[in-house]
């Protein structure tokens, strides 16, 4: 088997994608813009416990409070109570562990979704690539993946020697066959980063960020490179040099398997994972055999449909149905972890009347659940005949990290983000700009668009003129739907600046002030098609309307300035001598 991991370094984001057999299984997405909270460990203060829900919200300084539940405080304190049984401890209600105002260590499991605050837990882990550090409970363990009875002997025997007395220890798949010596300096390490978190929190006042986990790369690295992958490949060379540092720190012998991509076509799109990763958006996915399947994901739960479709079979109405309800299951598996689907599933296959195929189905699933990292439990058939599942869910799934709710249907479908989508026109410039000798490009996009990929002031325009040698246009178009990218144009300087430009020096136009100027509150704001016109002294003008000369013109703005009484009424009766010509009053036209 072939296994690929994919890295794609951008400005504001990275990509990383695993790649198994040519097929995509895994997308990971990192935006500068978004920081990620899974794996922080903070010095919080209770605000609120709650014994009808037997839980506790705790002050960590997000936007909303974090939420503990009483197991997740208890695991921390197992080892407090020496001469107490356990039992007995697991009936202490969470008064008796926590009070409002306590300053409390606890470590993010779940990240913040929708309205939900993080989920957090007292018992904090600190991953290592050999082994994950427990500081706060006494226990070896050694990972179920490695199966051989000697090794795993050798291992727990070896971590049990090296760790500090009242720590806990994991050993990961990755440690099989290291020496006794990498587990201990790996495990010394991390004893030495959680006593340097002790001290940070005892300098702190709560709320405070006492760690912040590593940056996707890294975790990448850390987590998912091993033996069985046959390349880690990075797009960028500052990253790529930095993953060269990392690696000689981790495993040196996986030196080997990072590559640096250096063709002219994006990495992304040269692996096929661009088209892969806008499918796995759809609600709906085909079958080989003709039958499909439906995505329906909610905040409580994701429901799956599964459909015969095209599908009639060739033997008889029941092995039609095994046959799609089992391809739909190793589909639904696949699907899961690439969409990062987690929380409860039902899933709804095709009516089948025997147990015992109702039994292989869900023995197929569970099968390809084996592939997946992250823990996945298969429950069974319901009597209404639905799969129940479970999969842990830590982040968001790969359509709450790409999309938005639709502003076209008041939240009951979905597009694409702008930010996703300035980023896909970014890449489609990048594309057309290996492609073309000519000077100048421009693109049409939706005014909302179009701004964030030229970026405040221009900036990221800037930079993508630098990297790709190119002049670049954005024009906005209220009527582009806002998941259209028109055709990107391409030609002279001379030319494309005269079909991106609306306005010319001279030009009075009739505009309604539609906002302040961000760092000049002085001037006021209004758009054409998501050209911007920056008013000498109309911030206070707001809502009303003015005929304005322009002035100076730029790429993506110009300056213009209020017309006086005499001024303002000569081009009034100019406009009425005027109307059997290109006048365009109404709105922001050009006269």
């Amino acid at each position: 088997m072939s296994k690929e991991i994919v890295v794609s370094i951008g400005p504001g984001e990275t990509r990383a994608a695993v790649v198994e057999n040519g097929r995509l299984e895994e997308v990971y997405i990192e935006r500068s813009a978004h920081q990620r909270h899974v794996g922080n460990i903070y010095k919080g203060k209770v605000k609120n416990v709650l014994p009808g829900m037997q839980a506790a919200f705790v002050d960590i300084g997000l936007e909303r409070n974090a939420f503990l539940y009483v197991d997740d405080a208890l695991k921390a304190r197992e080892t407090q109570y020496d001469d107490v049984d356990i039992e007995d401890l697991k009936a202490l209600s969470i008064r008796d562990i926590l009070k409002e105002n306590q300053d409390v260590i606890v470590q993010v499991t779940k990240e913040p979704i929708g309205t939900k605050g993080a989920r957090v837990v007292t018992q904090v882990t600190l991953p290592g690539r050999n082994v994950v550090l427990m500081p706060t409970v006494d226990y070896v363990g050694v990972s179920r993946r490695i199966t051989d009875d000697n090794e795993r002997t050798r291992l727990k025997a070896g971590a049990s020697k090296a760790k500090p007395r009242g720590c806990g220890v994991i050993v990961r798949t990755a440690a099989e066959g290291k020496k006794e010596n990498e587990i201990s300096s790996e495990i010394k390490f991390l004893v030495k980063l959680w006593r340097r978190i002790k001290q940070k929190a005892r300098r702190v006042a709560a709320p405070s960020l006492l760690h912040r986990d590593y940056n996707l790369i890294y975790r990448i690295m850390r987590d998912l490179l091993s033996e069985d992958v046959d390349a880690f490949i990075i797009d960028n060379k500052r990253e790529f040099l930095k993953a060269e540092d990392i690696i000689e720190m981790m495993s040196p012998k996986l030196r080997r398997k990072l590559k640096l991509y250096r063709n002219e076509t994006p990495i992304l799109e040269a692996y096929g994972i661009e088209s892969e990763i806008e499918k796995a958006l759809h609600r709906k996915v085909w079958l080989s055999c003709g039958g499909y399947i439906i995505f329906d994901e909610t905040e409580a739960l994701t429901s799956i449909d599964v459909n015969t479709g095209r599908y009639t079979g060739t033997i008889n109405l029941q092995d039609t149905v095994l046959k799609t309800n089992l391809e739909a299951a190793s589909a639904i598996a696949h699907q899961l972890r690439l969409r990062n689907i987690g929380g409860i599933i039902i899933i709804d296959f095709i009516d089948m009347d025997s147990a015992e195929a109702r039994e292989e189905v869900a023995k197929r699933l569970e099968e390809e659940l084996k592939k997946d990292k992250t823990k996945a439990t298969v429950l069974g058939f319901t009597h209404l005949g639905l799969l129940e599942m479970t999969r842990k869910k830590t982040r968001p799934g790969l359509r709450e990290a790409l999309t938005r709710s639709c502003p076209y249907c008041d939240g009951k479908g979905i597009v694409l983000s702008e930010e996703t989508l300035a980023f896909k026109a970014e890449r489609a410039l990048k594309r057309v700009a290996v492609k073309t000798d000519q000077e100048a490009m421009m693109v049409l996009l939706h005014p909302n668009v179009a701004s964030l990929l030229i970026g405040q002031g221009g900036g990221n325009l800037s930079r993508l003129e630098q990297e790709t040698g190119k002049s670049i246009y954005v024009k906005g178009n209220l009527s582009f739907h806002m998941e259209d990218t028109g055709e990107i144009i391409t030609g002279s300087q001379e030319a494309i600046k005269k079909m991106a430009v609306p306005v010319g020096i001279g030009d009075v136009l009739e505009v309604e002030i539609k906002e302040q100027h961000a760092s000049n509150p002085m001037n006021g704001i209004t758009r054409i098609d998501g050209y911007i016109l920056d008013i000498d002294g109309a911030g206070s003008l707001i809502g009303e309307r003015m005929l304005v000369e322009i002035q100076k013109v730029f790429r993506t703005y110009a300056k213009a300035k209020p017309m006086d009484a005499k001024d303002a009424k000569n081009a009034v009766a100019d406009m009425i001598v005027n109307t059997s010509t290109n006048m365009m009053i109404a709105g922001n036209g050009r006269v």
